[in-house]
């Protein structure tokens, strides 16, 4: 008897290259933000002030804010695989020199260095898994592939903590072994990439013809829904009034995913917590968040709504920040928090399944590495301003206020995108009608 059990290619690809794709992006945002846990000796030990700790571990995005767009388009080039194999070995080798920083100039430069290594990862990847599924799908798999930065700090929190008491192994400090011991495996991984991640569904010997055939028809659904609305050569979509909103979305969310993460550890310690424990503390919102963000990126794609999600989850790290500001007991104002890193984390599903919405081929490559890249500045404006804040009043109050202020923002304007993004959803489903 003939099986008549519909087939589902996207288990397997979920399950052949979604795990890779979460370690690799798990090793790249721990070796950005391993900084925070390696600050808590390692600014006593090279004398730097919140003001030069906070310059770098801004400056990373910097750097990566100039090489975005160029490294995005030689991906789509060349292909995933090797380049960000390349990526990959680079920011490996200059993450664990960073063990070897002697001082302020040697610090900046390196922190530099390590974003134009790392430009063009994330949305390398994002670009990557439209490749490979449809609209219809993203939010959720786009969510599950970056869970992997929550899972990043749940994981790498507690082994952080730890190895930062590594003093005096070899003549090292415990933050040197630190920036060693979480660099170089990204190297070794690298190397995996090239043999073990496909270009495009083409290329996958492990997908069936009839596989390979149902993933071609859909993603060609995709590209007829969206060709009166998208764009398809780069310097157009640059200037794209809905890639510039796109922009300012992310740019706010960034503030408060950096301005938070990059000081977390600090701001424990602070409260009087020794940094094993701290590493502990920092892990649980983060664990969460996996969750969360797994849990909303369902739910948007179940409801086909995407700017409402993102403005929603926003609006929960809003609610966390201002929270925190008015209560003194030091574990209830972790927990609120740890809800504004909750929120932060499930936009991120729901934001980036809405750029491929309107975006396609180099289009895509130049807009998404363009929002992602100045969305990144906030890496830069929100660590730099929590430092600012934090020396000239003694607090980290107004600096949450303000974390707050521009999370809003960004909830506002990814309202304005609701209309829009509802006009493309109903546009896709008449064209994916029979007949």
């Amino acid at each position: 008897m003939e099986n008549s059990t519909p087939i589902d290619p996207y288990r397997k690809i979920s399950a052949r290259i979604i795990p890779l794709m979460m370690l690799l992006y798990l090793m790249a945002f721990l070796d950005r933000v391993n900084i925070s846990f390696a600050a808590l000796t390692m600014n006593q030990d090279l004398g730097f002030t919140p003001t030069i700790f906070g310059w770098g571990a801004g400056i990373f995005f910097i750097g990566y804010f100039l090489f975005e767009i160029p490294s995005n388009v030689i991906l789509e080039k060349v292909g995933a695989r090797l380049w960000i194999a390349r990526i990959m070995v680079t920011w490996g080798l200059i993450s664990a020199a960073m063990a070897f920083v002697s001082g302020t100039a040697s610090f900046l430069t390196l922190r530099f260095l390590l974003g134009v290594a790392e430009a063009g990862f994330l949305p390398g990847m994002l670009l990557y898994l439209t490749y490979w599924f449809p609209a219809r799908h993203r939010a959720k798999f786009i969510a599950l592939f970056m869970a992997a930065v929550p899972l990043a700090s749940a994981i790498g929190s507690p082994i952080s903590g730890l190895l930062v008491g590594m003093d005096d192994l070899m003549g090292l400090k415990g933050w040197q072994w630190l920036f060693i011991l979480e660099g170089l495996p990204s190297c070794v991984l690298g190397i995996v990439v090239l043999f073990a991640l496909p270009d495009r569904p083409a290329n996958a010997k492990w997908l069936s013809p009839e596989e390979r055939g149902i993933v071609e028809a859909d993603l060609a659904q995709d590209r007829q829904a969206a060709s009166s609305r998208s764009h398809h050569a780069m310097w157009p979509a640059l200037v794209d009034r809905r890639v510039l909103v796109l922009c300012g979305v992310y740019f706010g969310i960034v503030i408060g995913l950096y301005g938070i993460g990059l000081w977390l550890p600090q701001i424990a310690k602070a409260m009087g917590y020794s940094n094993a424990a701290v590493g502990f503390i920092v892990a649980a919102p983060y664990a969460i968040s996996a969750a969360a963000m797994l849990a909303w990126g369902r739910r948007s794609d179940k409801r086909g709504e995407r700017a409402g999600h993102v403005a929603a989850a926003a609006l929960v790290s809003v609610a966390g920040l201002l929270a925190s500001l008015y209560f003194s007991t030091p574990w209830i104002a972790l927990c609120c928090l740890g809800l504004a890193s909750v929120g932060i984390y499930a936009c991120l599903g729901p934001f980036w399944a809405m750029p491929p919405l309107f975006l396609q081929g180099t289009a895509a490559a130049g807009g998404i590495a363009l929002i992602n890249s100045v969305g990144n500045l906030g890496g830069f404006a929100g660590p730099y301003l929590m430092g600012w804040i934090k020396e000239t009043t003694g607090s980290f109050s107004l600096g949450m206020a303000a974390l707050a202020g521009c999370l809003g923002t960004a909830a506002i304007l990814a309202l304005s995108m609701k209309r829009e993004m509802r006009a493309m959803r109903e546009t896709a489903a008449r064209v994916a009608e029979p007949g």
